[in-house]
């Protein structure tokens, strides 16, 4: 059903995300590109969307229900193509570092899986995450700290010892790392607490797959809300075509925003209309649940 849309005073062009996330996403594209998968992902193959599936996450507010079809829409590549591996993201960096760096990583990622896990005050592993930014350049930072995080299997209260107590840049480390790492929800309190602050950086990393495959109904909503206000652009929104098709309520709160920002005459960012087209859209059959990690959920 065509629901009548907000008519700002004037379009502009697009928001931009003032700060530019680098390092994993540059190696995520990289390594799609690689095996041909030109457009890229930002959902989990096989993600699922808690509002679809469970009934404890179903927003009481939200009367629309999906009906799965024979022939379910067909979403945009950037929504079904399968996100990089561990080993694909690896590759990319060993491709891309220079020697002395590829032997800094390799021998921390020994150090890593030789001593997993939390050892005392700080872990050997640990110590690498705060070197790797010097170690392998910033554009490389958030790959190599993935792959450290993995190699000492980082498990949920490792991943909060080190988000709640590492910098910025490897908190952002964390929230990519979580899609690989945790299966379940247990780590969305980290992405929750990263959706309370205005660093677009953490932002957009805290909108990635795990987000997808576990946030409410009414907790992504209010991080694509979140999103929109901070300027960080919405194809950092993982598996955003499926989680907003047929979401009336979504489309409710965004005209709500765009009306808000056209009274004081303020532009709407041309991403509102993006995801209000979205919610336009029909529901598609749920692709079928895993608990691999990664969409796989790797």
């Amino acid at each position: 059903m065509t629901r009548p849309r907000p008519t700002p005073a004037a379009r502009t062009e697009k928001t931009q995300n003032t700060r530019d996330v680098q390092g994993l996403e540059d190696a995520t594209r990289s390594s799609r590109s690689a095996e041909g998968l030109e457009d890229a992902a930002r959902s989990p193959q096989g993600g699922q969307n808690p509002k679809d599936t469970d009934p404890r996450t179903q927003d009481p507010g939200d009367a629309r229900t999906c009906t799965p079809t024979p022939a379910p829409t067909r979403l945009p590549a950037q929504d079904t193509a399968p996100a990089p591996s561990l080993a694909d993201l690896r590759r990319h960096l060993a491709s891309h570092l220079d020697p002395a760096a590829r032997s800094w990583l390799d021998q921390a990622l020994d150090e890593a899986a030789a001593h997993p896990g939390i050892h005392g005050p700080i872990s050997v592993w640990e110590l690498r995450l705060a070197e790797a930014g010097r170690r392998c350049g910033a554009a490389h930072a958030d790959v190599a700290r993935v792959l450290i995080l993995a190699a000492a299997h980082a498990g949920t209260d490792a991943l909060t010892r080190v988000y709640f107590q590492g910098t910025a840049d490897e908190r952002r480390a964390v929230l990519h790392a979580l899609p690989h790492l945790v299966s379940g929800p247990g780590a969305l309190p980290l992405v929750e607490d990263a959706l309370r602050t205005n660093d677009t950086r953490l932002l957009s990393a805290a909108v990635g797959p795990y987000a997808a495959r576990h946030l409410t109904a009414h907790a992504w909503r209010h991080a694509v809300l979140k999103c929109l206000f901070t300027g960080v652009p919405v194809d950092h929104v993982a598996d955003l075509s499926r989680r907003a098709a047929g979401d009336g309520e979504l489309a409710r709160m965004l005209g709500d925003h765009a009306a808000e920002r056209t009274a004081a005459g303020r532009t709407v960012p041309e991403d509102l209309h993006r995801v209000l087209e979205l919610t336009e859209s029909e529901c598609v059959t749920p692709a079928p649940v895993t608990d691999h990690p990664h969409g796989k959920e790797s």
